[in-house]
């Protein structure tokens, strides 16, 4: 849509001397423009992270340590700990176990030289050399399988500690210090509070009539601003029929969970008349804005109010694009009166 231009006017008393004696009325004003506009009707939608984890115990054990509601971590920090002593237990004797198979290894090895060296002599059997090549892979699989056991184990470890999988903030503690966690219990959940959308449920007609990359008119906490659409997913829900709208948000002052209202197009955006609500005086009967002529005379004109869209409403009636209509400083304003529009410029 396009933008208005406003004068913009200092109110510094109720008036000022006109010619011949009268006094003018300060008024600001701005200019009936066309504009592309639609029907709109608005939605619930809620502010929520792109990025929520509900973080779960990889291994079974006692937490020692869940960090409170509140925490705000970086990417890869623990956020919680598991008591790691039977699996650091269990690391030792891993450990243990491929000493002894490397020192039965080089054993075998050192049978199966001196028995080769017997052997060019005759002093050895051929039986008695394949007994020893065969103990000395088994030999050398047995480490091997105790190495990876050994891997395993450290991994298993390394998984006692609960990270961020993200930069964000610990915004519930699902199980406390102390408790007993199994595999697959949700611990923690950590929302990224600087990556934030909006998501509301729309009808699946908006897919007519919204794409990606469209500016939207939301209103959060009674303010109003315009975002982009990130997402509409074009398959409804089978119960609801609704379909997911995601909206981006700027690294603004939006919390998690907060209410918003969504402005969606219900037609075809069509040109119009529009001019800013505060034009609009609305009586019994009808409604009318006071035009401003060549003159500085106002002039009441009536119109029918159309489409509203933000600030704007589209009105039919005599007035045309370009013509000035006052916006405020028009309460004792009667047909006829004498205007007085200062410039934005000095």
């Amino acid at each position: 849509m396009g933008t208005l231009c406003v004068s913009v006017v200092v109110f510094a008393g109720s008036g000022m001397a006109a010619p011949g004696g009268g006094r003018s009325s300060l008024v600001k004003v701005a200019e009936a423009k066309q504009q592309l506009m639609a029907p709109q009707t608005w939605v619930a939608g809620t502010v929520i992270s792109r990025h929520e984890a509900r973080l779960a115990a990889e291994v079974a054990g006692r937490l020692v340590l869940v960090k409170e509601v509140g925490t705000r971590v970086k990417e890869d920090d623990v956020v919680a700990r598991i008591d790691p002593v039977f699996i650091k237990l269990k690391i030792e004797e891993f450990q243990a176990q491929i000493e002894a198979n490397k020192a039965r290894l080089e054993f075998l090895k050192s049978e199966m030289r001196r028995n080769e060296r017997l052997a060019i002599q005759n002093n050895a059997s051929q039986t008695r050399l394949d007994e020893l090549r065969a103990d000395r892979e088994v030999a050398r699989s047995e480490l091997q399988i105790s190495q990876v056991r050994l891997k395993q184990a450290e991994e298993e470890l390394r998984r006692h500690v609960i990270r961020a999988p993200f930069a964000g903030v610990v915004v519930e503690r699902l199980m406390r210090r102390g408790e007993r966690a199994v595999v697959g219990d949700n611990v923690a959940r950590v929302i990224d509070s600087q990556a934030l959308e909006v998501q509301a449920w729309v009808p699946l007609e908006t897919l007519n009539f919204v794409r990606e990359g469209d500016s939207l008119t939301l209103t959060i906490s009674g303010r109003e601003t315009h975002a982009p659409v990130r997402a509409l997913v074009a398959a409804g829900n089978a119960r609801s029929r609704l379909l997911d709208l995601r909206i981006s948000l700027d690294n603004g002052v939006w919390t998690a969970g907060q209410t918003v209202r969504v402005a969606l197009p219900t037609a075809t955006a069509k040109t119009v008349l529009a001019i800013p609500r505060d034009a609009l005086v609305l009586r019994r009967d009808g409604a009318f804005v006071f035009r401003i002529n060549a003159e500085n005379k106002a002039q009441r004109v009536a119109v029918k109010p159309g489409v509203a869209s933000g600030p704007l409403v589209a009105v039919s009636g005599e007035l045309n694009a370009g013509d000035k209509v006052v916006v405020r400083g028009g309460e004792r304003l009667r047909p006829g009166s004498t205007v007085k529009i200062l410039d934005e410029t000095p």
